[in-house]
This record gives structure tokens, C-alpha cells and sequence, in this order.
């Protein structure tokens, strides 16, 4: 079978859709093809994005052209100039991404938290976003006016002593000033808070960060601003990871 054959039949496997992290995981599976190259992952990536039968929805989510009206009617919207300020797109696109920092602060050993009016939301699979995440209940780790205050973070990774690592906002359309604020009243615990959205969107977070109401995120660097496709490139690079039998 030929390499692009097998990433075909892999993502057929997958539902018709899938991450390039997914089919970094799933294709070697396939005992009928053989891939006798030193950079497999730079090849399937190649083939996703040359082969005639993959269309992409997004940076680093594809599917089967094939299959194209079947991933629509699942409620996968493809991103396109027209679409991509839509509320179907704008939810879709916020799932999506709690979703990949959900998986990325598992493979990363934390346990992960996504907000209750979100638990019920789906990422690309069908799997709810509260599927996904490890804790079910917001842990108690501080007053409980803090702990209500962060219960609407998109999404919170906790280390093994349930205590706050990185707090993220993914901001699509919204105003970066509402995250901003949420940050600075947590602002007194030793995490990382992180606004998430594409890389159009910095210049925003650049001028909201220096109103003086955020003085103390600023001048302290508490705030960093990670782009979508920053963070998809980091859960393809932790899905490789997982293939080596040693991570030094």
C-alpha cells in the first residue's frame, strides 16, 4: 500500500476527519505500508497537503473531500474569508481550541478543567469538551470567591497538588479587555495565564495589556499571548513525542 493510501484509509478509519496529530498516531498502524524515511511525520504532513482527496478545514485538521458534506452536517465548519466571523464558526472554533489545550495539558501530565457551560460543547470527534477534560468539579484551591472567579476560564490546567498551573482564554471575536480582567484578579497566584487566539489578534492584546488597570500584568510579564497555530504546532510536536520510546 502506498503512503497515501494509508493516511486516505486512516482518516476513513477516523471518520472522515482527523488532526495531523491523529494521523500521526493512527497511520502506522496500517501493517500494509511501509515507510522507509528518517522524517515520517514531515511525509504525512506533505501528503495532507498535496493530496487531492484531503481537503483542510483549518490549520491542522483535514478531511476526506469525499466526505465532505457528511463532516458539514456533523457541525464541522469549514474555514473560509466568509464564514470565519459567523456564530456557527466562532463556536465551532472555540471547541475546538479548549479542546487541543485539553489534550495537550494531558499529555503533558496535568489534570485539565473545562467551565460547566461548556462541558457539553464538541470538539471535532463528537466527544464532548467534559469527555475530554479530567476533572469533573473546579477544585477548591484557594477562597471560594477566587475559585468562583476563575469557574468560567476556558480551560485550567491543575498540578498534581490541585493547585492552578496555567489559566487560558481563547478569544476569537470577544473583547482580549474581559479575559484581561479575569487575569488580573488571579493575579496573585504563581500560574501562567495565557490568551489564545489567532495571530491577527495581538496587535489588540498588545494595546489592552497597557491600560493602566493592568499595570501589574504588565510590568510583571504575567500575561502571554500564545497564536492557534503556535498551539496546534506544539500538540502535533507532543503527539510525535509519544512514538519515542525515550523523551529526553
Amino acid at each position: 500500500m502506498k503512503q497515501n493510501e494509508a493516511v486516505i484509509l486512516t482518516l476513513e478509519k477516523l471518520g472522515g476527519v482527523a488532526t495531523l496529530g491523529q494521523l500521526n498516531q493512527e497511520v502506522f498502524k496500517i501493517k500494509d505500508c511501509e515507510w522507509k524515511t528518517k522524517t515520517p511525520f514531515a511525509s504525512i504532513r506533505r501528503i495532507v497537503q498535496l493530496d487531492t482527496n484531503i481537503f483542510k478545514i483549518k490549520p491542522g485538521l483535514y478531511g476526506l473531500k469525499k466526505m465532505k458534506t457528511e463532516i458539514e452536517n456533523r457541525g464541522i465548519i469549514i474555514e473560509t474569508g466568509e464564514n470565519i466571523d459567523s456564530k456557527e464558526f466562532q463556536e465551532f472554533n472555540h471547541s475546538y481550541y479548549q479542546g487541543l489545550l485539553l489534550i495537550v495539558g494531558k499529555l503533558k501530565g496535568l489534570s485539565t478543567f473545562v467551565p460547566n457551560q461548556d462541558k457539553n460543547r464538541k470538539f471535532y470527534d463528537k466527544r464532548k469538551l467534559g469527555e475530554i477534560s479530567s476533572l469533573n468539579e473546579l477544585p477548591k484551591y484557594s477562597y471560594d470567591n477566587i475559585v468562583q472567579r476563575s469557574s468560567t476560564i476556558d480551560v485550567i490546567w491543575f498540578n498534581e497538588r490541585n493547585l492552578p498551573h496555567s489559566f487560558f482564554e481563547v478569544e476569537h471575536s470577544t473583547d482580549i479587555q474581559n479575559s484581561l480582567l479575569k487575569f488580573n484578579d488571579l493575579q496573585d497566584f504563581y500560574s501562567r495565564m495565557i490568551i489564545v487566539a489567532d495571530n491577527k489578534r495581538k496587535a489588540d492584546y498588545l494595546n489592552k495589556i497597557k491600560y493602566s488597570s493592568f499595570k501589574d500584568l504588565s510590568i510583571n510579564n504575567r500575561v502571554s499571548f500564545l497564536d492557534y497555530e503556535s498551539l496546534n504546532k506544539q500538540y502535533e510536536r507532543l503527539i510525535e513525542q509519544q512514538s519515542f520510546e525515550i523523551i529526553l
